[in-house]
């Protein structure tokens, strides 16, 4: 049985945007973080196209052009990367459509597209309630239902068990049908069925999985039809099979095939009555298949009932996308039985977690001052919170007071999407703290009301549970954000980062975090600047950091280059961890020498102003546990301020309606000490003649005068291959200039970086009197050009 956790249903309670009308036999697919539904019916079939954005909780209508096609229902809707495709469906009563469609969501341009014909054969006839799988190029067409009348108003229902093939040409367009000869007894005629695809990882062939619908009966029996072979069978499963249905829905996530919802036989009180005369009524059962192992599991079963309305009522022709590992669910007919002759639209939007969330990306480091850190992680799709949690080897006292109220994080009720509110737990401190983020996507065809985009608009950072962050100030435009790392030729130990990235070629910003460097000194000489491991004191920050804001699209069109000069830069946080395998403190060991973990407070986005932590309860060897989800209330523990010069290890775990899951990888950053200079600011890439030309800003915050500045270029070495978070750095300049002409000779040695997007890699730092302070990272994109750099 699964874990009781994968019921923990959310119903989102509040849109933003124009909501689209209840309906049913409408279809969706997913898009990123974009639900995209079409069609369906509801006293008169849609014509329009809605997008629900699952980040930002908004509800867009987005302006489509060219051959939009008739509003439909029941019809065939997969998704080709942007691409979406649509298939016959019902038109209007007793008129069903063979038409094919194609919208390019990148623009929302929809097109008509006439494939071609079969060699051998007929196209598909017009239908309504077939199936329509998308694999690799390939779009299959299974079944539905037809109209044998040629008078529309004269409805004679033909069940189908025909099989097609549709051939996609690359990013636009289609091939043709084509009808493939397949093998085995071929499942008997049927609509209102579903079918998936899956193919297991590493091995195996793609196989389709056609389940339930309605024959003159509901259905419910499994098929298997391998795409390779083309052999249809009828698997053995295991476990208890789901009651007979039709317009259910059915979702892969992983290798479990969700089937929720659809309309089930009904005998009422008269056991005798046949099959075909039986009425129906509307499920709100629950199970996956293991396509793995092809056995049933039962989540919710027909017999439970459900008097808190805690999950989706009973529905049918209903719609379901997996956006990453979550489930949404969306509209559909209410239950109600044949003779009532009635129906009643369900309008409510629900989400359902299937398993727990991964592990995020290694905490990387923003800014580091003398007693705090401003941190920040990889987001990590559909999830509610973040567990931030540090560790030092400073003797700290664990706190007097013992709290034994853990409430049960699975039992919260936590909604990110209500508005107006950061907080999800009671109890909770409502600090603020920026996002310093914004994503933008630019798509210059696009013309959507209410402002929708491909990527989720800003959302400052929210802190859940209470933060032991102070406020920081609020940026509603995009930071760019420089990253800062102690190294220089008379440093050697490495203190704050501040992360970012610049595209200066398209003049979008969007944030991003580099891969983690292993290391904790830098060793200077007149080549090269090695990574070795190290705990030494060194050069640090002051409080002030420097930050470059664009809060107006003017000031981004300052900061952009000429076009015929722009480059793709992008400045990226590389953590520098201070890696102690053995702790010189007792008092930060647990017994058995597992390391004792402090929760810093649970945050709504993936970034945090840390400067307190909270103290273990007294004879508690841990606050938060990540098996049973427990977390204390944190208004009862004391907390204790960061110390200036120390070193604290972080790591992170996101939060969904499944519980806790696994902490990221540990990363390490020092505090500063007070009087070094800040990281330069601003940096410019473009190219010119004789290479590029690298220019930068002063620190904001100098400490002194600045005495040089020196540009260092990661290069090939066969140190990185062995590996490749270990860079190795040539110094390519040194002086008092802000800029300096990297040529193309040294570009020839660049090291790409491909820890995520390619890049060539630039380090800058100031000195004053008392030394080098952080470095300034900056990542030049490069694409997926391997080679010379310049091209």
């Amino acid at each position: 049985m699964a874990a009781p956790s994968l019921l923990n249903w959310r119903r989102v309670s509040s849109f933003t945007g124009p909501v689209p009308r209840a309906r049913h036999g409408h279809r969706a697919v997913a898009i990123r973080e974009l639900m995209i539904i079409f069609g369906g019916g509801n006293e008169g079939i849609a014509d329009e196209l809605h997008v629900y954005n699952t980040a930002t909780n908004q509800w867009f209508l987005p302006a489509v052009r060219g051959d939009i096609p008739p509003g439909c229902a029941a019809h065939g809707f997969v998704c080709d990367g942007t691409r979406i495709l649509v298939f016959g469906g019902m038109v209007e009563y007793g008129r069903y459509s063979n038409e094919l469609y194609e919208l390019q969501a990148s623009r929302w341009l929809w097109k008509k597209v006439k494939p071609h014909p079969p060699s051998s054969g007929l196209p598909p006839c017009p239908r309504l309630g077939h199936s329509f799988s998308l694999y690799g190029n390939k779009c299959y067409l299974f079944g539905g239902l037809a109209n044998e009348s040629e008078d529309s108003n004269n409805n004679v229902p033909r069940y189908l068990n025909d099989f097609y093939e549709l051939e996609l040409q690359h990013g636009s367009g289609v091939v043709g049908w084509s009808i493939p000869v397949t093998k085995g007894v071929v499942p008997s005629p049927r609509e209102s069925h579903t079918a998936v695809i899956y193919c297991k990882k590493d091995s195996g062939s793609p196989k389709m999985y056609v389940f339930g619908g309605m024959c003159g009966a509901r259905l419910d029996d499994l098929w298997q039809l391998d795409l390779e072979t083309m052999s249809w069978s009828k698997p053995e499963t295991k476990g208890t099979v789901p009651l007979p249905r039709s317009l259910h829905t059915a979702s892969v996530i992983g290798n479990k095939m969700y089937i929720f919802g659809g309309w089930v036989p009904y005998k009422g009180e008269n056991a005798e009555t046949s099959p075909h005369d039986s009425e129906w009524r509307c499920t709100s059962s629950f199970s996956y298949l293991n396509l793995d192992t092809t056995e049933w599991t039962t989540l919710v079963s027909d017999s439970q009932e459900d008097k808190k309305n805690s999950r989706p009522r009973p529905r049918a022709g209903h719609c379901a996308v997996a956006v990453g590992t979550r489930l949404y669910f969306w509209s559909g007919r209410d239950g109600y039985k044949k003779a009532l002759n009635s129906q009643v639209c369900c309008k409510d939007l629900w989400y359902l977690d299937t398993e727990k969330p991964p592990a995020p990306s290694q905490v990387q480091l923003i800014k580091a001052t003398t007693n705090s850190f401003h941190v920040k992680w990889d987001e990590v799709s559909t999830v509610e919170g973040y567990l931030l949690q540090l560790s030092t080897d400073l003797p700290y006292q664990t706190a007097s007071s013992d709290s034994s109220a853990a409430p049960n994080l699975q039992g919260v009720r936590m909604d990110p999407h209500r508005q107006g509110s950061n907080n999800i737990i009671p109890n909770s401190i409502s600090d603020t703290v920026n996002s310093a983020k914004t994503e933008q996507t630019a798509m210059k065809e696009t013309s959507v009301k209410n402002k929708p985009d491909f990527k989720a608009l800003t959302d400052s950072n929210a802190i859940l549970y209470p933060s032991l962050a102070s406020n920081a100030s609020n940026h509603n435009s995009c930071v760019v954000d420089m990253l800062r790392k102690n190294e220089g030729p008379h440093s050697s130990a490495n203190v704050g980062v501040l992360s970012s990235c610049l595209d200066v070629r398209t003049v979008i910003p969007e944030t991003s975090v580099s891969s983690t460097v292993s290391s904790t000194q830098i060793m200077v000489t007149q080549q090269t600047i090695k990574t070795e491991s190290s705990s030494t004191n060194g050069a640090v920050v002051k409080d002030e950091t420097s930050l470059t804001t664009f809060s107006t699209k003017s000031e981004v069109d300052e900061y952009a280059l000429p076009a015929t000069k722009i480059s793709r830069v992008e400045t990226h946080a590389t953590t520098t961890p201070f890696f102690k395998e053995t702790p010189s403190n007792p008092v930060a060991t647990m017994k058995g020498g597992e390391r004792q973990w402090c929760d810093v407070g649970i945050f709504k986005n993936n970034t945090a102003l840390v400067s307190q932590f909270y103290l273990l309860p007294k004879g508690k060897q841990s606050i938060s546990k990540v098996g049973n989800a427990d977390v204390p209330d944190y208004s009862l523990l004391k907390k204790q301020d960061l110390v200036p010069g120390t070193g604290y290890r972080f790591r992170v775990a996101a939060i969904n309606g499944c519980g806790i899951g696994p902490f990221s990888k540990i990363s390490e950053f020092k505090t500063c000490i007070p009087g070094f200079p800040g990281a330069p600011s601003a940096v410019r890439i473009s190219k010119n003649v004789e290479g590029i030309h690298l220019s930068w800003e002063p620190p904001t915050s100098p400490s002194g005068n600045i005495l040089e500045y020196s540009a260092y270029l990661a290069i090939r070495t066969s140190q990185i291959q062995d590996n490749p978070n270990q860079l190795v750095f040539m110094r390519i300049y040194c002086g008092l200039k802000t800029s300096c002409i990297v040529t193309a000779g040294q570009l020839a040695n660049a090291h790409i970086d491909y820890t995520s997007r390619p890049a060539i890699v630039f380090r800058i730092s100031a000195k004053n009197e008392k030394g080098y302070g952080p470095a300034t990272q900056v990542r030049w994109l490069q694409g997926n050009n391997k080679k010379a750099p310049l091209n």
